[in-house]
């Protein structure tokens, strides 16, 4: 009898163990805590290798994240090498042509997306004022 017991209270225990583990609790940050841990793990500084100039300093989305903050770790990927025809940071050629079409259509393309890129790129929780400092970020550092 005492084993069947053991059995039981084991499966209990299993099913207590699946149905719980899905569960998130106490774990959102506050808008000011955000501000805290993005601030502590962001880089002390730029690297440039052999042959690139000097990275300019980054616009800010107003009581949001700096654009170079958001392209290190969002754009990186894909506008460092060109993936799927992404156009690189300091490539000025490949910019100008985008720009050709006005700043509120570059805008509106990182935001909503074009061909290859998704919707706010990787960044999905961007807004659109940080999107844009990030789209200002990309283009000074590609004259």
């Amino acid at each position: 009898m005492s084993q069947l017991r053991v059995f039981w209270l084991l499966i209990f225990v299993t099913a207590t163990v699946v149905a719980c583990s899905g569960q998130e609790g106490g774990t959102e940050l506050t808008a000011n805590q955000q501000k805290l841990v993005a601030e502590r793990i962001a880089p002390d500084g730029q690297v440039a290798m052999a042959g690139q100039a000097a990275v300019a300093a980054a616009p800010v989305a107003e009581g949001g994240r700096a654009g170079d903050a958001i392209y290190n770790s969002s754009c990186v990927a894909c506008h460092s090498s060109g993936v799927a025809g992404a156009p690189k940071l300091g490539d000025a050629v490949a910019w100008a042509g985008r720009l050709a079409q006005g700043i509120e259509a570059v805008y509106a393309n990182a935001i909503k997306g074009i061909r290859g890129m998704p919707p706010r790129g990787t960044c999905m929780d961007c807004s659109d004022d940080e999107i844009k400092a990030t789209i200002d970020y990309i283009l000074e550092n590609s004259q």
